[in-house]
């Protein structure tokens, strides 16, 4: 029994004794979960428009060929981003012509059909101070996606995480909102101690 006991309290301290060990850098739990498949959680698709900072218009996946010269509410510049993984990978797919937008080893940007070919269509989502976003190629670490004013795409090699060719900002194609769940707030009431649900519709009238 004696032994029962201090196991429980050995499994109720360790998380604390964890915590207490120095130098424990937690940042490389999170950084290896990162890039390890989520195969329980839900996939995470939505489309988006991504606006250049350099071009002032937005990615296209054209097949093959991409480009930063795409309108507004143009059907080439509508991509899915594809995320599922504990992190911020993602893999962007143009939903006209469902090409994968990819970096090959040489860090040049062009479209596959196939995204498990190499890892070489996976992107890290990094979120800037300016509210810009960047996308990092988690292949090959400090190449970023990134465009020339006239909207041609740069070589991951000569991009830096400060430049504005590789900032973005995500935009919803036009007429498309993200869906907005109603809110609901639960309440205690102290004396009955039930659970009563507040919702912000009137109540019927009498």
């Amino acid at each position: 029994m004696k032994s029962v006991c201090f196991q429980v309290v050995l499994l109720f301290y360790s998380p604390l004794q964890v915590l207490a060990v120095e130098n424990v850098n937690f940042g490389v739990h999170v950084e290896n979960q990162t890039g390890v498949r989520d195969g329980l959680s839900r996939k995470h698709h939505r489309v988006y428009q991504l606006y250049s900072r350099t071009s002032g218009k937005h990615i296209q996946v054209l097949g093959k060929k991409i480009t930063a010269m795409g309108e507004d509410g143009d059907k080439y510049a509508q991509l899915v981003v594809e995320a599922d993984t504990f992190g911020s990978q993602v893999r962007i797919r143009g939903k006209e012509t469902n090409y994968y937008l990819c970096m090959n080893r040489k860090g040049k940007l062009m479209g596959k059909k196939d995204s498990s070919v190499n890892g070489g269509c996976i992107f890290i989502e990094i979120m800037l101070e300016n509210n810009y976003t960047a996308w990092m190629s988690a292949r090959y670490v400090g190449w970023y996606i990134g465009f020339t004013k006239r909207g041609r795409p740069r070589r991951g090699p000569n991009t830096l995480p400060n430049q504005r060719d590789v900032h973005f900002m995500k935009r919803f194609p036009p007429g498309e909102q993200p869906d907005l769940q109603p809110c609901s707030f639960t309440t205690v009431s102290k004396r009955s101690k039930r659970v009563q649900q507040t919702s912000t519709a009137p109540p019927p009238l009498q």
